[in-house]
């Protein structure tokens, strides 16, 4: 069930938030507790990328199609030409070729490789952001444990904290085209307002205190039956999320000009550009959207377009992160839900693919400059070190320091583990 706090609580909500030193006592705070120590970032390719375009070129084969394969910063590691800046960066990432999944269907390739599962006996399974929030968040943070930044075509389940419950759900945000983000719906809590509203000062504490009581009253008043412990961790994660402090956390005006221009100025550059200001800030789990992968027809010039965007993002994220020393304590994962055809179709275009194609790491935990596994001359099969999704996401719990066999109490009063017993770290990425 969702909760809506609407633009009336919110002001109330933002009203009753405090401004003065939270800012570097949270930095200090997240820099120094071994608990919040390590974060990851997600950059979901939505609709499923071409791994013969980006991270597995066949430029000697008929299926490479007309893009060129580049050098890297790693060597012997070579890429495709329209990604150069990721090329440069290729000494923090290892590329893993031989991803061999079975659904080719979006919806459920998606919720296997979000989840690590798929749908079986009435099991209410979260996704992994939600399972990193339930291991590094803590119920007293004003900032919520799992960020979701213009998540495009996801079903409900795939942006579930199932059943961990709603104070894992991921706070969905997307861009306005300012310089603040909103957040949009994100499980249990919708938020259509950040930060303080014009002329509203800081109030004292018992002023705070009141506003927030009130507005967590008037809400309950006008929704009978709504005074749940879901509803009312909802109201309280609203209040938390209202203060202007954590509002700034959203606010990207506060950075310069220059570093927003790096980026680029698009919905996935400042999205990722946010991911870095929530991981200085304590955030364990953010995930950063670019959609349009889905590339069945004049897949060369998509793809060209694709990376255009990707390119400059993806690299100003590790190098504003290297330059902040928060590089060696977050891992950054690239992935889809599944690559797409070597061959080429009549239209131009690649189909989806689930049987051989590539995901990339990097950062904390990642020993980077190197490719993993490998396919055939082709593309058409995996011919080395086959890796499927709990393998995947064993490899990430142990970059990030997560004990991928840790077990949680399901819906239906089963142990079911952080990953997938079957799940084998891939030991040759990490460092």
């Amino acid at each position: 069930m969702r909760t809506v706090v609407s633009r009336r609580d919110a002001l109330k909500l933002s009203a009753a938030g405090l401004t003065s030193g939270w800012l570097p006592a949270l930095a200090a705070r997240a820099a120094n507790d071994p608990a919040r120590k390590r974060a990851c970032v997600v950059l979901w390719m939505a609709g499923g990328p071409s791994q013969t375009d980006t991270f597995d070129p066949k430029p000697d084969h008929a299926n490479g199609g007309p893009f060129k394969a580049v050098g890297t910063a790693a060597d012997g590691v070579r890429i495709g030409e329209y990604l150069p800046r990721v090329a440069a960066q290729m000494k923090h990432l290892a590329v893993v070729r031989s991803m061999a999944t079975k659904e080719g269907d979006h919806g459920r390739a998606t919720l296997h490789l979000r989840t690590g599962n798929l749908p079986q006996g009435g099991i209410d399974f979260p996704v992994f952001g939600s399972l990193v929030s339930n291991e590094r968040a803590r119920p007293d943070d004003d900032l919520p444990g799992y960020v979701s930044v213009s998540p495009r075509g996801f079903g409900t389940a795939a942006l579930s904290a199932g059943f961990l419950g709603s104070r894992h759900s991921p706070l969905v945000v997307g861009g306005t085209g300012g310089d603040v983000f909103t957040a949009e719906t994100g499980g249990e809590l919708r938020v259509e307002y950040l930060g303080l509203p014009p002329g509203v000062g800081e109030s004292r504490a018992d002023a705070r205190r009141a506003l927030l009581a009130e507005a967590e009253a008037d809400f309950l008043a006008s929704r009978p039956g709504a005074a749940t412990d879901s509803h009312k961790s909802a109201c309280r994660r609203a209040g938390r999320l209202m203060k202007e402090s954590a509002a700034r956390a959203f606010d990207l005006s506060e950075e310069k000009g220059a570093l927003r221009d790096t980026y680029g100025r698009n919905r996935f550059g400042q999205g990722c550009l946010l991911a870095r200001r929530l991981v200085e800030r304590g955030v364990p789990f953010v995930e950063v959207t670019l959609g349009g992968w889905d590339t069945h027809d004049n897949n060369f010039a998509q793809v060209k377009n694709l990376c255009g965007t990707l390119d400059p993002a993806w690299s100003a994220l590790m190098s504003d992160l290297k330059d902040r020393g928060l590089l060696e304590t977050t891992v950054v994962v690239w992935m889809g839900e599944f690559g797409r055809t070597p061959g080429i179709n009549p239209r131009n275009g690649r189909d989806h693919y689930p049987s051989a194609w590539s995901v990339v790491l990097g950062g904390g935990g990642i020993a980077g400059g190197r490719a993993v596994g490998r396919t055939s001359r082709d593309g058409m099969k995996v011919e080395e070190r086959p890796v499927g999704v709990p393998d995947l996401l064993a490899t990430v719990c142990r970059a990030i320091g997560i004990d991928p066999t840790k077990q949680n109490m399901s819906n239906v009063n089963r142990p079911i583990r952080v990953v997938d017993p079957a799940g084998e770290p891939v030991t040759e990425v990490l460092a």
